[in-house]
């Protein structure tokens, strides 16, 4: 049995900037919302960001929070400065409610965790009003959600093995057993 993946024409009135300076996250991004139907335009910096927010003003964004040159919140600033509807998704690897408050103030509509699915962000791009998109249909599993964090955590300490278990409070021969192990689905 064979499946055929049905791609949606482009539309005009569903143009989408794309923000994120992992560079493989934001290509298989804007490849699967271009499936989707959104005119995906990409941006690898905060700069980068509100140029093309200023020069094309999208009717769609999705950002991250923490890019290499600054803070994603003044990429949503500048989109809804340059399209004061624009439905704004805010991703990030770094969630806490403090910056979820940021974003939804700044004026994104919803904030997703990194790694986010494709139909998790155009469910809440394409939420109505008050409706909250529906919950993933596999969230991450507790092991995976740990994993995650030890590894920003030892990304954070650039990559020092020892600074990452003092500040994770774990013994170090356990943190690189950690490390070398592949991520829990």
């Amino acid at each position: 049995m064979t499946t055929e993946t049905v791609t949606m024409a482009p539309d005009p009135t569903r143009t989408l900037l794309l923000v994120d300076d992992d560079d493989t996250l934001r290509e298989r991004l804007a490849r699967a919302l271009t499936k989707r139907g959104y005119t995906v335009i990409t941006a690898g910096s905060v700069a980068a960001g509100i140029s093309a927010a200023r020069a094309n003003p999208p009717r769609f964004a999705v950002c991250d929070l923490r890019l290499g040159d600054g803070n994603g919140l003044d990429v949503v600033e500048a989109v809804r400065e340059a399209n004061p509807d624009a439905r704004i998704v805010m991703l990030t690897g770094y969630g806490n409610i403090a910056t979820a408050v940021a974003a939804v103030k700044a004026g994104a509509l919803d904030y997703l965790a990194k790694p986010a699915d494709a139909d998790d962000i155009v469910a809440a791009l394409e939420a109505s009003g008050g409706e909250r998109p529906e919950p993933p249909e596999r969230p991450m599993s507790a092991d995976r959600v740990r994993w995650e964090h030890i590894n920003r955590i030892y990304e954070l300490c650039d990559r020092n093995v020892s600074e990452t278990a003092r500040r994770l409070n774990m013994h170090r021969r356990t943190l690189q057993r950690i490390l070398a192990k592949h991520s829990p689905r």
